[in-house]
């Protein structure tokens, strides 16, 4: 099995700057640790059983199941399965905790008990068989820690835990598919400090066996040499699950248990990354520099003193005025740069989903930076993302509002509708439409029709009014008047050079943000599909960060470069330009389907390339919002600083 990716929780922005790589577990104040006492249960809870990579480091599958799925006839609790309570944000990504069977006690060593004896026909041999082979992997929960394997990182020579271990393995030559029916536990425990009978769990690991058991089950059956469970497809197979329990003193204190499992896997790479995002935003905002200081600063004082000249007693005006006008077109369009563009509706709208996303997923990311969004608290990444967005539906539909007033709308009731309806219409629409194929194939990973319900009515009840508030607030606050005014005959649009045409443009701009965040962008995918712990967020605060200043830089110069070809359409220019990071996102999910994956079925083709196709468009939105108000700065700020007549 290939070594997970993983990152460090930071509790201090300072020293993320500082060393993003350097591990260190961070736990809210008030989050109260579980001490048990000897002989005390500790409970066990079964999670959604998820596809990673197979043998050959290839993802077969993006359908996860639940653990009690009838075809996989794990053993139940004797009382029945019961539903433990999960956040909305864990159950968006598909968690689905469960009781179990096992009974762990406290510092207890239990060898080879017995679960319960199951028979597997041949149609659930053959499902069981197929999902060896792709990879599936069991996911389990002891006191909050996921169980998994040590593996050591070959480059570091470090061990780290591995959340999930296998549900069984294919052997050497391919012929045959073993099912693992035997697991040991090894759980590591920590001794309260002041306490003599308070311990509390800070590891878990599992190793899983194959064990075809041929008569009565006892305390040194484990310890016998078996053959190997093999699922017969074509009749009848019995199955005995056992499991053993071994307790093992650590020095590990609790605070610092996910140490072990938040390991950061080559951080050179990062940091590779990082150096050369750096290099380029450094070598873009010097360009943008040197226009602003160098050619605009000279424009704009030649133009100032040219308005002081009187025209009437000298000679040789018309000459000045030519070198004025071939020097620099960018005046020329100035009763133009202002014109409402086509389709102002549409542009606020976006725009206005754009701040909100921009300002969400800021937040989230501080949030995450400063240790707020613990592993230990599953699914709190998914839920502060949801409530973030839904509470800032304020900021879109005031930024929205003033946007269009400024493009001079005249369709403000569409506009107040359409913000927060457009968007998360089209995003939850997809989201459903892609849900329908889980379902049909009984996935774990379909979100509950009551969940759906709870979500629409989040959004209904609380970020459709924030959002036409903002929208009221902002068609009462005074329209954002243009530094010159327009012209009511529209200047005419010389042919521009290839390079400026719109898709060689879109093309080079989009290209930059993307390299800024490529790399993490890799590490993101993984944790998305493979089922991994993303927690790199210092590193992922840099990149977005560098991504902000790349994409604003490279606009604004794509500005520039139009407005000095006299070409005054720059409104969607800039965001479609900015937007098309978005493409470079997607072109890079069908890189990575086609390099990391073989997703043989229809259903898993059709949920990866629309959960691609989701991203990219939310990135779409992002990227080119954030480069329309970059350009609109800048041309705001260029044209009041000359003086028209």
């Amino acid at each position: 099995m290939r070594p997970r990716r993983h990152a460090p929780p930071a509790a201090l922005l300072a020293s993320l700057l500082a060393a993003p790589q350097l591990a260190s577990a961070f736990y809210l104040p008030g989050v109260a640790p579980t001490s048990y006492k000897q002989n005390e249960l500790v409970p066990l809870y079964v999670n959604t059983i998820r596809p990673v990579a197979g043998s050959d480091a290839m993802l077969h599958s993006v359908v996860s199941y639940d653990y009690y799925h009838p075809f996989f006839q794990f053993c139940r609790p004797e009382n029945g399965v019961e539903d433990v309570g999960a956040s909305l944000g864990s159950i968006l990504f598909g968690d689905r905790i469960k009781t179990s069977p096992f009974e762990l006690k406290m510092g207890v060593n239990e060898t080879c008990k017995t679960l319960c004896e199951t028979t597997y026909q041949k149609t659930a041999a053959m499902f069981v068989n197929e999902k060896i082979r792709a990879g599936i992997s069991l996911n389990w929960l002891v006191d909050g820690l996921p169980a998994g394997q040590k593996i050591e990182d070959e480059l570091t020579e470090t061990e780290f835990y591995n959340p999930g271990f296998l549900l069984g393995q294919e052997t050497a030559d391919g012929s045959q598919v073993q099912f693992n029916n035997h697991y040991d536990i090894l759980i590591e425990y920590h001794q309260v400090a002041g306490s003599s009978d308070q311990y509390r769990v800070v590891g878990v690991i599992v190793q899983p066996e194959s064990r075809a058991y041929t008569g009565p089950v006892g305390a040194d059956t484990c310890n016998q040499a078996l053959d190997p469970v093999i699922l017969n497809e074509s009749g009848d197979t019995k199955v005995q699950f056992t499991y053993s329990v071994y307790w093992i003193p650590s020095q590990t204190a609790w605070a610092t248990r996910w140490d072990k499992y938040l390991h950061v896997f080559d951080p050179k790479i990062h940091w590779f990354s990082l150096v050369n995002s750096a290099i380029i935003v450094v070598f873009l905002v010097l360009t943008v520099m040197s226009v602003l200081v160098r050619a605009l600063k000279k424009d704009i004082a030649r133009y100032n003193r040219l308005d002081q000249i009187n025209l009437e007693d000298l000679s040789g005006t018309s000459a000045l005025e030519d070198g004025v006008q071939e020097d620099s077109g960018w005046k020329l369009v100035h009763g133009d740069v202002f014109r409402t563009p086509s389709h102002p509706l549409l542009l606020s709208v976006l725009l206005g989903n754009g701040a909100q996303l921009f300002v969400m997923t800021g937040l989230t990311i501080v949030f995450a930076l400063l240790g707020f969004l613990s592993p230990s608290n599953r699914g709190a990444l998914g839920t502060i993302m949801v409530l973030l967005y839904t509470v800032l539906g304020f900021v879109g539909g005031y930024t929205s509002a003033r946007m269009y007033k400024s493009l001079q709308g005249e369709k403000w009731k569409s506009c107040i509708i359409m913000t927060p309806l457009l968007v998360p219409g089209i995003v939850f629409a997809t989201f459903f439409l892609l849900d329908l194929f889980l379902w049909a194939k009984q996935s774990s990973g379909a979100v509950p029709f009551t969940t759906m319900l709870v979500i629409v009515l989040i959004w209904f009840v609380i970020s459709v009014p924030l959002s036409c508030a903002g929208s009221w607030i902002g068609f009462r606050a005074p329209a954002l008047e243009p530094p010159v005014r327009t012209n009511q005959i529209p200047r005419q649009i010389p042919p521009v050079t290839t390079y400026l045409k719109p898709v060689p443009s879109m093309l080079l701009v989009g290209l930059l943000p993307f390299g800024a965040i490529f790399v993490e962008l890799y590490f993101i995918m993984s944790s998305i599909w493979f089922s991994k712990i993303y927690y790199m967020f210092g590193f992922l605060f840099l990149c977005y960060g560098l991504m902000i200043m790349t994409c604003a830089a490279v606009t604004v110069l794509l500005v520039y470069f139009l407005l000095c070809a006299e070409n005054y359409n720059w409104q969607w220019r800039s965001f479609l330009a900015a937007g098309t990071t978005a493409a470079y996102i997607f072109l890079n999910a069908i890189i990575y389907w086609a390099s990391k994956l073989s997703l043989g079925g229809f259903a898993g083709s059709v949920l990866y390339i629309g959960y691609s196709l989701l991203i990219s468009f939310l990135f779409f939105i992002l990227t080119g919002s954030i480069g329309f108000f970059s350009s609109w700065l800048f041309v705001r700020k260029i044209y009041s600083s000359i003086k028209i007549d």
